[in-house]
């Protein structure tokens, strides 16, 4: 059976007006552009959307609108985390899940809790999910690394633990989990540069930002990769690399924004404490879009 989350996924920006308020046909124009150019999933309210900048009521009306222009036509993954567990089954029990196909859930960020406390945690928000999970693993946010062997552990004990999407940079953690996990278990790259070699040693695809601002070009890159084009794959991955780079250089998603900018797809606009990326960021950026298309 295919996993519903294999393929290109897109982390969601949060489109801002000058007055940064939320740019609703911004929003639903870019929605509408990563299901025709191929992306496979859209993850919504996750890290790139500047979620924690968003009230509760702004994240009912940006799940509404995205749900509403998908209208079920490619899975949406839901971010929905937090660092207290009975914050987050609370959160879990009021949400609306219509229209949902499974949620994002971050390690627990600033507790910085041991091994143990992550199985345990991880169980609970799992017997309070009513969709599938997909743990999220991004230690240079949460301060905490997730280990293989407790993604491995968290997936055998939950069955609705369908994957991992991994952001610790650590290569050998995704073979391992790719070989000794459960066989409902997957593992999506959380890092556009690390798209292709997770993919290499038996990932499933990638959460990708970059494809906010290059979809088709995303999608291609993963879809080569997947269907066994590798020499297709790393020739496109080569072209994109460096631009992978250049949009992390000053925090994410204040490069993907400047990007799109440049694109003409939206503005830059980033809420406090992101800053807009500087007129250096936005040289190399030109610089280098020039060079990739």
């Amino acid at each position: 059976m295919e996993h519903l989350f294999k393929g290109a996924g897109v982390a969601l920006i949060t489109p801002f007006k000058k007055n940064l308020s939320i740019d609703f046909n911004a929003l639903e124009t870019l929605v509408e552009e990563q299901i025709t150019s191929g992306t496979d999933y859209l993850v919504a309210l996750g890290t790139t959307a500047e979620t924690p900048t968003l009230s509760a009521d702004e994240q009912k009306e940006v799940i509404n609108c995205i749900k509403a222009k998908v209208n079920k036509r490619v899975p949406i993954m839901l971010g929905l985390g937090g660092n207290d567990p009975v914050k987050v089954c609370q959160t879990i029990k009021g949400t609306n899940f219509d229209g949902i196909d499974g949620i994002l859930s971050v390690t627990p960020y600033y507790n910085r809790p041991p091994q143990a406390g992550l199985i345990a945690y991880y169980k609970s928000i799992a017997a309070a999910c009513p969709v599938p999970v997909v743990l999220y693993n991004v230690p240079s946010r949460t301060g905490v690394n997730m280990e293989s062997a407790t993604s491995v552990a968290i997936a055998k004990a939950c069955p609705n633990v369908i994957a991992v999407k991994e952001a610790s940079g650590e290569s050998s953690q995704v073979a391992k989990m790719a070989k000794h996990g459960p066989a409902h278990f997957a593992v999506i790259s959380g890092d556009d540069v690390l798209t292709l070699p997770i993919i290499s040693v038996g990932g499933i695809g990638v959460i990708s930002v970059a494809s906010n601002a290059l979809p088709g070009q995303m999608a291609e890159l993963v879809h080569l990769a997947l269907d066994g084009r590798l020499a297709e794959a790393r020739q496109l991955h080569q072209r994109l690399v460096d631009l992978f780079k250049l949009l992390f250089r000053e925090g994410n998603p204040a490069g993907v924004k400047a990007l799109m900018e440049i694109m003409g797809k939206t503005n830059s606009n980033v809420r406090l404490p992101l800053c807009a990326a500087s007129s250096e960021l936005y040289k190399d950026l030109e610089e280098e879009l020039k060079r990739v298309l």
